[in-house]
């Protein structure tokens, strides 16, 4: 025990005597390290944030989009064909024991006027189950009934943006706004949501009787996706494939024929909306693999000339009584107390940074223990790697040589 501890000091000591050549030597560890903690902490961030995002979709929702349009042969895209319609949601709520609410959906992006005020925002048509399947709450007033659905009444329920740009913060129900000339009278007000998972503010919204929409609004006569909530999430699957049959055989598809609209689960809608992060962890991994490997060479480098400068130092431990196997641990442990050091200084600026980025850039970071226990053990076996061949030179030194060198 006592040996050890004295390896130590003298490891201390070494380092100590060339202080600013150390931190410089520990440089790329630092990055190294850092790098792996950022990959780290903005995936599981990202991952957080997404989770939150498909909560605040509601529970147990399925999404049901159009399929792909064909134009001379050449598919359009997924979702551009009209295929959807509000019989199909109507089916989908009634024949599915699983299904408890549907909702056709139908957006438009509008001038919305008020008094001498406008905002350009998105006009939402959708039935009146959509905030219980969304699990959106209001803030004020109500949400329209399925009377005024069937009726096509003028009514909207606005979000936060809607509030503040057209009212100016004052309280609008029962105030009269304008899309295409049509006047609607506000009923409700949402509670604030925030960004949607594809970055867009969700507040920014008007939502209206679909069938209002569909008439008075859009000019359309699909729907572009259909809101399905599932009593339980365990129902999920199953609801999922009979949504898929109910619908195929609603649009008289014949067995080899391709389905003409898309199903997807909130499983599926977080892992297409995740990918961006998963390319940006892979990139950030790269960059620490070679910030470590820079670090690394860094270490050996600096371990060579240590070597050559305590040349004469090493004869007389040899010539003293030193085995070989002292001075390979010695120069080993100065080599990973390097590395080491350089971790521990990395994952202090790591969380200092994952703070400041937070707090002034608004993207969530989420610091993993997992992850600092990783880029710490990391650090140490580049250490131990990259600092065993000088150690073993020097454990290679003839005495007499050693003594004789100047």
């Amino acid at each position: 025990m006592f040996k050890r501890l004295f390896i130590l000091v003298i490891a201390a000591r070494a380092i100590r005597r060339n202080l600013l050549r150390s931190l410089l030597t520990t440089l790329g560890v630092i990055i190294g390290v850092s790098a792996v903690i950022a990959m780290a902490s903005v995936g599981e961030g990202a991952r957080a944030e997404v989770e939150a995002q498909v909560r605040r979709l509601g529970e147990s929702v399925i999404l049901v989009f159009p399929g792909a349009r064909q134009r001379g042969g050449v598919s359009i895209g997924g979702g551009s064909a009209n295929t959807l319609t509000v019989e199909d949601a109507l089916a989908l709520r009634d024949e599915i024991p699983e299904v408890i609410a549907a909702s056709p959906e139908v957006r438009s992006q509008r001038q919305v006027i008020h008094g001498n005020r406008n905002w350009f925002t998105r006009v939402y048509g959708q039935s009146a189950d959509y905030l219980h399947i969304r699990q959106w709450p209001l803030e004020a007033g109500r949400m329209f009934t399925e009377a005024e659905v069937f009726a096509a009444s003028q009514v909207a329920v606005v979000g936060q943006t809607i509030v503040e740009e057209l009212f100016e913060g004052t309280n609008p129900i029962g105030e009269t706004i304008r899309i295409r000339g049509l006047p609607l009278t506000v009923i409700g007000i949402l509670q604030r949501k925030g960004m949607s998972l594809m970055g867009s503010v969700q507040d920014d919204i008007i939502i209206i009787p679909y069938s209002t929409a569909f008439q008075k609004v859009s000019g359309r006569t699909h729907a572009m996706v259909i809101n399905v909530q599932v009593f339980d999430a365990a129902a999920m699957d199953i609801a999922q494939l009979k949504i898929t049959d109910l619908l195929r055989e609603r649009h008289r598809l014949a067995p080899d024929q391709d389905d003409d609209f898309t199903v997807q689960t909130q499983e599926e809608i977080a892992a297409t909306a995740t990918e961006t992060s998963r390319v940006m962890t892979f990139l950030l991994a790269s960059v620490a693999g070679v910030s470590m490997v820079v670090g690394g060479i860094g270490i050996m480098n600096i371990m060579l000339v240590s070597v050559t400068e305590r040349t004469r130092e090493i004869g007389i431990r040899l010539a003293i009584g030193a085995h070989g196997k002292h001075i390979l641990m010695q120069f080993l442990v100065e080599s990973t107390f390097l590395s080491v050091l350089g971790g521990l200084l990395s994952i202090g600026l790591s969380a200092l940074a994952a703070h400041l980025v937070d707090f002034y850039g608004g993207f969530p970071v989420v610091l993993s223990q997992t992850a600092v226990a990783v880029a710490f053990s990391i650090s140490a076996l580049v250490g131990i790697t990259f600092g065993f061949f000088p150690a073993l030179k020097a454990s290679r030194l003839d005495p007499i040589d050693a003594l004789r060198h100047e």
